[in-house]
């Protein structure tokens, strides 16, 4: 009987016979994603990136994450850095959405695909994708948490409101601007809400870069205008950071007290001290855009992209940046004030009930 001779097969050994047969010896890494955001001074970009990390290593991927201190030739600076470490896809929430056009040629030179992240990049034939939120609808919950805490249309008025915009290089902040006058014009027109800076349009109330200090000096300089005897019953507000920075213009001149309760203000994010103040009965409402779940939309973007797929959208029509039609996905915003924060936001994880208090 012929003797059989069996010989241990070494690790070296694997790969080479692996490699013989063309066999990968392991699962294959999926690439690098180069993510840029535009900011730390707002906790919701800090979440997102947070986000994005957790869901892109869950999905294979490498993360390349970086923060430009919303300075325009840093986050160019950090692209053109991923662009030659090889980034596969770029997502991007841009500081200014029309300086990138240089960039993502680059980009497109090297077959590698781009993601408009929440904010619209303008002026460029390469952005492939955009993942956000309805920004129109944002504004029409701003504007219709105003109208319902005065009382709206049952009320006879007039109220004062005051205006403020986000920053004119995002091209969410028309969007947010837009979506509010959609509901508040008609009261304009009829009288029962009044501008009495007469300051209206995204050219005379936009705030750059949705910095709460700028919201802070501006309303500083309408109350001292406008309001000597007059009291402002209302003001529009596109994000929670711009929201606190009017607070704190109205606690300064006695607003926020029992003899002068604070006016009707709006926000977005649901940053953490502006929920906090909502539950104080300061700022009135906000609206929560679940950046989790924008993570994982831009993360299934991703994985149909280098697949050589077309990701689900589900607006192809809304957002021309100037050179194209950007096919988006667009998640669902979330109207919060006093009666459901807990609800919405410990309820779904987002904040811990510790947090709140």
């Amino acid at each position: 009987m012929q003797r059989r001779t069996f010989h241990r097969i070494t690790p070296l050994l694997a790969l080479a016979v692996a490699a013989a047969f063309h066999l990968p010896a392991a699962a294959q890494d999926k690439g690098t994603v180069g993510i840029s955001m535009p900011t730390k001074s707002s906790a919701r970009w800090i979440a997102d990136g947070d986000n994005m990390v957790k869901v892109f290593k869950d999905k294979g991927y490498k993360v390349d994450l970086q923060y430009a201190d919303d300075d325009i030739p840093n986050q160019l600076a950090q692209l053109e850095n991923m662009i030659t470490k090889g980034a596969k896809v770029l997502v991007i929430a841009s500081i200014d959405g029309t300086t990138l056009s240089g960039t993502l040629q680059k980009a497109a030179d090297k077959g590698i695909k781009v993601i408009a992240y929440d904010r619209l990049i303008r002026n460029s034939k390469n952005v492939d994708y955009y993942a956000t939120f309805d920004n129109f609808q944002v504004g029409v919950m701003q504007a219709t948490s105003i109208v319902t805490k005065l009382g709206l249309p049952a009320a006879k008025g007039p109220f004062n409101i005051e205006l403020f915009g986000g920053s004119p290089d995002d091209n969410n902040a028309a969007f947010f601007y837009n979506g509010a006058m959609s509901v508040l014009k008609p009261y304009l027109d009829s009288g029962k809400l009044v501008v009495r800076s007469k300051q209206l349009g995204m050219e005379k109330v936009g705030t750059l870069r949705w910095d709460g200090s700028l919201a802070q000096a501006r309303m500083d300089n309408l109350l001292s205008a406008y309001y000597g005897k007059d009291k402002v019953h209302a003001v529009l507000s596109p994000y929670d950071g711009i929201s606190i920075g009017i607070l704190s213009s109205l606690k300064g001149v006695g607003y926020c007290t029992p003899q002068l309760p604070c006016p009707a203000i709006s926000g977005q994010d649901a940053e953490l001290p502006s929920i906090k103040s909502i539950l104080k009965g300061e700022q009135h409402a906000t609206v929560f855009k679940d950046t989790r779940e924008l993570a994982k939309v831009t993360a299934t973007m991703v994985d149909a992209v280098l697949a050589g797929k077309v990701p689900e959208t589900n607006d192809t029509k809304t957002y021309n940046n100037g050179m194209k039609v950007v096919p988006a996905m667009l998640l669902k915003p979330v109207a919060v004030d006093a009666s459901n924060a807990k609800a919405v936001l410990v309820g779904s994880g987002y904040y811990k009930e510790g947090q709140l208090k």
